[in-house]
């Protein structure tokens, strides 16, 4: 029995003894069933004071509010009820712990304030899916915001390839090396899905993997540019939404999950997913117990509370729900006989702050919608042929446009422009398809997709045609300045093999003067050159492109126009503040 704060009736507790007279026995049982009438009376309203092993709680409690990751926040509720009743205290008053299930994301946005957020936030304690969520949180957050890493990992997950197929031999050899899609190779066998990056870890993840697979090679932007412009056609909302594409039996999908999200899809799942650990080893998610308060007595109660957890109080919880410990060890849920794994699997480096805002930039920005107008070279050299081959170079600029094209999503305004001199009249230039939605419907009964393609396959080049350059790009300019749209990257894209040979155009030095005064960094709209063929003089175009942050791209080969068509595009990544630069 605990100790109160009451003299005793027998003895002072200076030790002095009692100079009280006995009273009579009578006295004494009356005296017995007062004071078990008092403990009755102390055990209705929560007797805990006279029955716990310490002296009991002065005044209101202390909060400690946790937001976790919903995944774990199960698990964290029951030790914090476990917690809360073992009567923590700080000076006297204890510790009380609550815990709200928050997606990761949101906290670090709101932490931050770098992106939306759910309501209103203001934890003490935050336990993310992943460390880098709080080291994001941490670089990026106000000086007076505090995000302390604690050290203390609560649980661990690894990353896993999960597909539901039932074709064994599919992924018979799990590795990374299957998100690296080649947008120009035959589709394989399979989709690939990924969760939204900007808010799972899983979905950073899955980028970061396929940029270290890409390496560090010339062609590393353009690549990841078409594999981040493929995975934007299937992404998965949230984990609900993962967990449907599992189950869906309209195709075999391969996603990249965290191993518990899998054993949790399988306890209720009609339809069980594999959990396949890629042959390179993989990525853990760690849970860090992360402080977020600057309150110096929450901070104390936060730190209470860490050392319970730490101490072993949520074990018993987190590994009942399909988590490993923090070393990686597997707990009895995660079954072999189920398709898991009881050794860890081996552990590569997770993806740090700096990575995780380089792939969500890529990601964010090739996201963003496109309006671009083409303008394309039919001066006469454009009939010359490649050498080599039986390709013209006019046949070799109209199939890159066109297999360019398969990588812009519908709700993507692209237009196209031909240009010679004096090809419309006195202008140089002439609209073959429109600057609209490609989705939009057209009179004939198709769409503006349909029209741009036919477009592209009936341009005619002019056997006598010069180059009028500068007047199509000016132009070209404006019209897309005209109409710029803050939601879309807005550019102006010009495949030409040759010079400006218009004596009756703007000149140069004026042209450039013009696009510098009319270049708006708040309405960004920059020219991409694609210049091929031995007649190209590339430096004119730098100092053109360069006045709008754009890029001049240039090879005499024109048939790698459709790769650097590729890299053209992959330079929406650094938009709208790219460093000015010569892509060839």
């Amino acid at each position: 029995m605990g100790r109160h704060d009451s003299s005793d009736d027998y003895g002072r507790r200076d030790g002095s003894p009692n100079r009280r007279r006995r009273r009579r026995r009578g006295g004494a049982a009356v005296g017995l069933l007062v004071l078990a009438a008092v403990i009755v009376l102390a055990l209705g309203a929560g007797g805990w004071v006279l029955l716990s092993g310490g002296e009991g709680c002065r005044g209101a409690a202390i909060p400690v509010q946790v937001a976790a990751s919903p995944d774990i926040a199960p698990a964290l509720t029951s030790a914090a009820t476990a917690f809360n009743s073992e009567q923590h205290r700080i000076d006297g008053q204890c510790v009380e712990a609550s815990v709200r299930p928050v997606d990761s994301a949101t906290v670090a946005y709101s932490v931050t304030g770098s992106g939306p957020t759910l309501g209103d936030l203001d934890p003490d304690v935050w336990v993310p899916d992943s460390s880098l969520w709080a080291e994001y949180a941490s670089s990026a957050a106000a000086s007076d915001q505090p995000v302390s890493l604690t050290g203390t990992s609560l649980a661990s997950t690894p990353l896993v390839l999960a597909s539901a197929s039932a074709d064994d031999e599919l992924f018979a050899e799990p590795s990374w090396e299957l998100l690296l899609l080649d947008p120009t190779a035959p589709a394989p066998p399979y989709s690939v899905q990924l969760l939204e990056p900007t808010r799972y870890s899983a979905g950073v993840a899955t980028l970061t993997m396929i940029r270290r697979g890409i390496g560090d090679t010339p062609d590393a932007d353009s690549r990841l540019t078409a594999a981040i412009r493929s995975l934007q056609q299937s992404v998965a909302a949230n984990e609900e939404a993962a967990r449907g594409l599992l189950s869906a039996e309209d195709g075999d999908t391969l996603m990249v999950l965290p191993e518990q999200l899998v054993w949790q899809h399988n306890q209720d799942a009609e339809r069980t997913a594999r959990a396949l650990y890629p042959r390179e080893g993989t990525v853990l998610l760690d849970y860090p117990y992360t402080v977020v308060t600057d309150d110096s007595v929450r901070q104390r109660a936060a730190e209470e509370f860490r050392r319970s957890l730490a101490a072993g109080a949520a074990d018993r919880h987190i590994q009942a729900d399909g988590f490993r410990r923090p070393d990686g060890s597997a707990g009895s849920a995660l079954a072999e006989a189920e398709g898991f794994r009881a050794e860890p699997p081996e552990q590569l480096p997770a993806p740090g702050s700096d990575t995780f805002g380089e792939v969500t930039q890529a990601w964010n920005r090739l996201k963003l919608g496109t309006r671009m107008l083409t303008l394309i070279d039919v001066s006469g050299s454009m009939l010359e042929t490649i050498p080599g081959s039986e390709i013209t170079r006019i046949q070799a600029t109209v199939a890159a446009a066109q297999e360019g094209l398969e990588l812009f999503p519908d709700d993507s305004e692209i237009g196209t422009w031909t240009f010679s001199v004096r090809l419309n009249n006195q202008l140089d230039y002439q609209e073959i398809s429109p600057l609209v939605p490609l989705s939009q419907q057209t009179e004939g009964g198709g769409t503006a997709r349909d029209e741009l393609l036919a477009a592209l396959n009936s341009i005619q080049v002019d056997p006598d045609g010069d180059t009028g350059l500068y007047d199509s790009i000016l132009a070209g300019f404006r019209e897309v300045s005209r109409g710029y749209q803050p939601d879309k990257i807005n550019t102006v894209l010009i495949f030409t093999d040759g010079v400006n040979e218009d004596d009756d155009s703007i000149s140069l030095e004026d042209l450039v003067a013009t696009l510098e005064n009319e270049f708006d960094p708040e309405r960004p709209v920059s020219i991409i050159a694609i210049a091929f063929g031995p007649d190209t003089d590339a430096a004119p175009l730098r100092e053109i492109t360069t006045a709008t942050n754009g890029a001049t791209y240039t090879t005499e080969d024109p048939s790698e126009i459709g790769a650097i068509f590729l890299d053209s595009i992959a330079l929406r990544i650094c938009a709208p503040n790219c460093t000015p630069r010569d892509g060839d």
